[in-house]
Protein backbone atom coordinates (compact mmCIF):
# COMPACT_ATOMS: atom_id res chain seq x y z
CA UNK A 1 0.00 0.00 0.00
CA UNK A 2 1.27 3.56 -0.87
CA UNK A 3 0.21 6.12 1.30
CA UNK A 4 -1.80 9.07 -0.06
CA UNK A 5 -1.33 13.45 0.67
CA UNK A 6 -4.27 12.38 3.19
CA UNK A 7 -1.54 10.27 5.47
CA UNK A 8 0.66 13.24 4.82
CA UNK A 9 -1.94 16.09 5.55
CA UNK A 10 -3.11 13.63 8.85
CA UNK A 11 0.78 13.27 10.13
CA UNK A 12 1.46 17.56 9.44
CA UNK A 13 -2.38 18.18 11.74
CA UNK A 14 -1.30 15.54 14.52
CA UNK A 15 2.22 17.20 14.60
CA UNK A 16 1.00 20.66 15.05
CA UNK A 17 -1.71 19.45 17.72
CA UNK A 18 0.82 17.66 19.90
CA UNK A 19 3.24 20.18 19.38
CA UNK A 20 4.07 21.35 22.95
CA UNK A 21 3.45 17.62 24.23
CA UNK A 22 5.98 15.90 25.62
CA UNK A 23 5.60 12.14 26.65
CA UNK A 24 5.81 11.65 30.51
CA UNK A 25 9.04 11.53 32.44
CA UNK A 26 10.96 10.76 29.11
CA UNK A 27 11.03 14.54 27.50
CA UNK A 28 10.43 13.11 24.50
CA UNK A 29 8.63 15.01 21.86
CA UNK A 30 4.94 13.16 21.69
CA UNK A 31 5.11 13.12 18.11
CA UNK A 32 7.60 10.29 18.10
CA UNK A 33 4.98 8.55 20.40
CA UNK A 34 2.29 8.91 17.48
CA UNK A 35 4.74 8.18 14.59
CA UNK A 36 5.02 4.76 16.80
CA UNK A 37 1.48 3.89 17.07
CA UNK A 38 1.15 4.52 12.87
CA UNK A 39 4.12 2.30 12.19
CA UNK A 40 2.83 -0.45 14.54
CA UNK A 41 -0.80 -0.54 13.02
CA UNK A 42 0.76 -0.46 9.27
CA UNK A 43 3.05 -3.51 10.17
CA UNK A 44 0.06 -5.06 11.95
CA UNK A 45 -1.96 -4.59 8.70
CA UNK A 46 -3.56 -1.63 8.98
CA UNK A 47 -5.19 0.20 5.96
CA UNK A 48 -4.82 4.63 5.16
CA UNK A 49 -7.75 5.23 7.30
CA UNK A 50 -6.54 3.66 10.60
CA UNK A 51 -2.96 4.50 9.81
CA UNK A 52 -4.51 8.21 9.87
CA UNK A 53 -6.17 7.27 13.12
CA UNK A 54 -3.20 6.09 14.79
CA UNK A 55 -1.80 9.22 14.01
CA UNK A 56 -4.85 10.92 15.47
CA UNK A 57 -5.48 8.64 17.98
CA UNK A 58 -4.81 11.09 21.11
CA UNK A 59 -6.46 14.40 19.79
CA UNK A 60 -9.67 14.32 20.95
CA UNK A 61 -8.32 13.26 24.39
CA UNK A 62 -5.32 15.51 24.74
CA UNK A 63 -6.18 18.51 21.90
CA UNK A 64 -9.62 20.02 22.10
CA UNK A 65 -12.50 17.22 23.08
CA UNK A 66 -15.47 17.59 20.86
CA UNK A 67 -14.02 20.50 18.60
CA UNK A 68 -11.05 18.51 17.58
CA UNK A 69 -13.77 15.20 16.93
CA UNK A 70 -15.36 17.74 14.49
CA UNK A 71 -12.08 18.82 12.71
CA UNK A 72 -10.84 15.11 12.61
CA UNK A 73 -14.31 14.42 10.96
CA UNK A 74 -14.51 17.24 8.34
CA UNK A 75 -10.64 16.70 7.24
CA UNK A 76 -10.41 12.82 7.36
CA UNK A 77 -13.89 11.76 7.33
CA UNK A 78 -16.36 9.60 9.70
CA UNK A 79 -13.96 6.61 9.67
CA UNK A 80 -11.34 7.63 10.93
CA UNK A 81 -13.24 9.56 13.62
CA UNK A 82 -15.02 6.95 14.66
CA UNK A 83 -12.21 4.97 15.30
CA UNK A 84 -10.13 7.92 17.31
CA UNK A 85 -13.59 8.41 19.18
CA UNK A 86 -13.29 4.30 19.98
CA UNK A 87 -9.35 5.05 21.17
CA UNK A 88 -10.52 7.64 23.53
CA UNK A 89 -11.18 7.29 27.42
CA UNK A 90 -12.52 10.90 27.74
CA UNK A 91 -13.29 14.12 26.20
CA UNK A 92 -14.36 15.39 29.67
CA UNK A 93 -12.48 18.20 31.12
CA UNK A 94 -11.67 17.59 34.17
CA UNK A 95 -11.46 14.40 33.76
CA UNK A 96 -13.09 11.47 35.41
CA UNK A 97 -10.90 9.70 38.09
CA UNK A 98 -8.27 7.81 36.47
CA UNK A 99 -9.59 4.01 37.50
CA UNK A 100 -13.01 4.71 36.42
CA UNK A 101 -11.79 6.23 33.51
CA UNK A 102 -9.41 2.82 33.03
CA UNK A 103 -12.66 0.63 33.63
CA UNK A 104 -14.84 2.23 31.39
CA UNK A 105 -12.15 2.04 28.57
CA UNK A 106 -11.33 -1.90 29.27
CA UNK A 107 -15.07 -2.73 29.27
CA UNK A 108 -15.36 -1.13 25.75
CA UNK A 109 -12.70 -2.38 23.97
CA UNK A 110 -14.48 -6.16 23.06
CA UNK A 111 -17.31 -4.60 21.63
CA UNK A 112 -15.39 -2.01 19.45
CA UNK A 113 -14.61 -2.66 15.60
CA UNK A 114 -11.29 -4.48 14.77
CA UNK A 115 -10.49 -0.65 13.47
CA UNK A 116 -10.64 0.69 16.99
CA UNK A 117 -8.61 -2.66 18.69
CA UNK A 118 -6.16 -2.48 15.91
CA UNK A 119 -5.36 1.24 16.20
CA UNK A 120 -6.16 0.82 20.39
CA UNK A 121 -3.44 -2.09 20.59
CA UNK A 122 -0.80 -0.70 18.42
CA UNK A 123 -0.81 2.57 21.29
CA UNK A 124 -0.79 0.23 24.25
CA UNK A 125 1.68 -1.92 22.41
CA UNK A 126 3.84 1.00 21.89
CA UNK A 127 3.27 2.25 25.52
CA UNK A 128 4.02 -1.52 26.80
CA UNK A 129 7.61 -1.02 24.78
CA UNK A 130 8.11 2.53 26.35
CA UNK A 131 7.13 1.12 29.91
CA UNK A 132 9.60 -2.04 29.91
CA UNK A 133 12.59 0.28 27.88
CA UNK A 134 12.17 3.16 30.54
CA UNK A 135 11.76 0.05 33.79
CA UNK A 136 15.58 -1.46 32.57
CA UNK A 137 16.87 2.34 32.65
CA UNK A 138 15.25 3.99 35.70
CA UNK A 139 13.76 0.83 37.68
CA UNK A 140 10.81 1.04 40.42
CA UNK A 141 11.02 5.01 40.01
CA UNK A 142 9.18 4.63 37.25
CA UNK A 143 5.62 3.78 38.55
CA UNK A 144 5.90 7.67 40.07
CA UNK A 145 5.25 8.92 36.36
CA UNK A 146 1.85 7.11 36.20
CA UNK A 147 -0.85 7.66 37.78
CA UNK A 148 -2.23 4.56 38.91
CA UNK A 149 1.88 3.60 40.22
CA UNK A 150 2.96 0.54 39.49
CA UNK A 151 0.00 -1.74 41.24
CA UNK A 152 -2.66 0.25 38.75
CA UNK A 153 -0.68 0.61 36.01
CA UNK A 154 0.09 -3.26 36.27
CA UNK A 155 -3.64 -3.85 36.47
CA UNK A 156 -4.50 -1.49 33.47
CA UNK A 157 -1.83 -3.49 30.72
CA UNK A 158 -2.98 -6.68 32.00
CA UNK A 159 -6.95 -6.05 32.02
CA UNK A 160 -6.04 -4.41 28.28
CA UNK A 161 -4.84 -7.94 26.94
CA UNK A 162 -7.58 -9.66 28.69
CA UNK A 163 -10.30 -7.00 26.92
CA UNK A 164 -8.60 -7.43 23.57
CA UNK A 165 -8.42 -11.23 24.05
CA UNK A 166 -12.22 -11.15 24.69
CA UNK A 167 -12.68 -9.92 21.31
CA UNK A 168 -10.06 -11.76 19.07
CA UNK A 169 -6.58 -12.62 20.12
CA UNK A 170 -4.36 -11.18 16.66
CA UNK A 171 -0.84 -11.30 16.61
CA UNK A 172 -0.63 -7.88 17.68
CA UNK A 173 -2.37 -8.45 21.19
CA UNK A 174 0.08 -11.59 21.34
CA UNK A 175 3.00 -9.64 21.05
CA UNK A 176 1.43 -7.08 23.60
CA UNK A 177 0.63 -10.09 25.97
CA UNK A 178 4.27 -11.22 25.53
CA UNK A 179 5.52 -7.15 26.52
CA UNK A 180 3.12 -7.12 29.16
CA UNK A 181 4.37 -10.35 30.98
CA UNK A 182 7.79 -8.90 30.21
CA UNK A 183 6.54 -5.85 32.67
CA UNK A 184 4.99 -8.09 35.15
CA UNK A 185 7.99 -10.41 35.30
CA UNK A 186 10.39 -7.49 36.17
CA UNK A 187 7.76 -5.93 39.08
CA UNK A 188 8.16 -8.96 40.66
Amino acid sequence: MILSSRFRQALVYACELHAEQVRKGSGVPYAAHLLGVASIALEYGANESEAIAALLHDAIEDQGGASTREEIRRRFGETVAAIVDGCTDTDQTPKPPWRERKQAYIDHLPTTSASVRLVSAADKLYNARSILQDYRQVGETIWERFTGRKEGTLWYYRSLVEAFEKAETTPLVEELDRVVSQIEQLAK
